[in-house]
């Protein structure tokens, strides 16, 4: 099995972001009293956070009629977990879309290149343009990618993140490409 495959391999999204709108007002106040185990409290923050189990996810519901779901492994456990939000808002009596948009704002996944890195010569191998490391700031090296248009967090110890990306294949192709380059410059 090739670094590549290996790496590939080991990419496990941790969280998907995701937003939609169910094109209603909504009282947050009627909310809260309907979803049991609800968090409302608008001088810390303007939504209701409404938490599911199976899948583990947070709803973010806003008096607008949007609601971002954050937390979920999978972009099928996003819908899930909003399609108990939205049969639960049904059951209020609100009139909610036959399938709302669901929009991916954002996965972040993470990997293991199975190998130590040294992030000053990577740094200066990759050309400073695209990357930001301040060691004295954070520990990781920063690496923007124009394609996929992802950032990418590189540690010492081979772990990375990846964040930014719209679907899971983001996260496949920045990996190989990191490999790749890391692999030509000889720092793999």
């Amino acid at each position: 099995m090739s670094k590549s495959d290996e790496s590939i391999k080991s990419i496990k999204i941790e969280n998907v972001v995701a937003s939609t709108g169910i094109g209603v007002k909504l009282d947050l106040n009627e909310v809260i009293r309907i979803l049991d185990g609800a968090d409302y409290n608008k001088e810390r923050f303007p939504g209701v956070v409404y938490r599911t189990t199976n899948p583990k996810t947070a709803a973010l519901i806003f008096g607008s009629g949007k609601i971002v779901c954050t937390g979920a492994k999978s972009i099928a456990d996003v819908s899930s977990g909003l399609n108990k939000v939205f049969d639960k808002l049904k059951a209020m009596g609100i009139d909610i879309p036959k399938k709302p948009e669901i929009t991916i704002q954002n996965i972040v996944a993470s990997a293991d290149l199975h190998t130590v890195l040294n992030l000053n010569a990577i740094a200066i191998g990759l050309g400073l343009e695209n990357i930001e490391y301040e060691p004295e700031q954070f520990p990781g090296l920063v690496y923007r990618l124009s394609v996929p248009k992802v950032v990418m967090l590189l540690f010492g110890s081979g772990k990375l993140v990846v964040t930014g990306g719209k679907k899971p294949e983001d996260a496949e192709a920045a990996v190989e490409k990191i490999v790749e380059e890391l692999d030509g410059l000889g720092l793999m």
